[in-house]
């Protein structure tokens, strides 16, 4: 155990932090209780629903890490839909040199930003 971590593990003793890695709307994340995530836009679901998670690929309770065979059977991970959003514009531009061909063109993503409420294991 390294200097760094023997400094920390008293923190990690007393306040346990769960932590689990999530798939969902094609994109995988970890996070913990309150966090904050930019997703692809919930279809059909509006401000303030809330939204189950059952793809939990890992999960981390306690200092003990268990890994799901794609997933861990029982977990699921609930969070509230806060808005719902377009994001920036990204654009695209296409050009051939010495042909006076240019296109631009742009495109903003419909987003979900949604809060995690709960990490549940039963």
């Amino acid at each position: 155990m390294t200097l760094a971590n023997s400094k920390l593990k008293w923190f990690y003793n007393r306040f346990p932090i769960m932590k689990a890695t999530i798939q969902t709307q094609g994109s995988q994340f970890t996070v913990q209780k309150g966090d904050k995530l930019f997703v692809n836009r919930y279809p059909d679901k509006n401000e303030g629903d809330q939204v189950s998670i059952d793809q939990v690929l890992m999960l981390v309770d306690d200092g003990k890490a268990t890994f799901g065979t794609p997933t861990v059977a029982g977990a699921t991970v609930k969070a509230k839909i806060l808005e719902n959003k377009k994001d920036k514009k990204i654009i695209i531009f296409k050009k051939k040199r010495r042909q006076g061909y240019k296109r631009r063109k742009g495109h903003r993503q419909h987003i979900s930003v949604i809060e995690i409420e709960s990490i549940d294991l039963k």
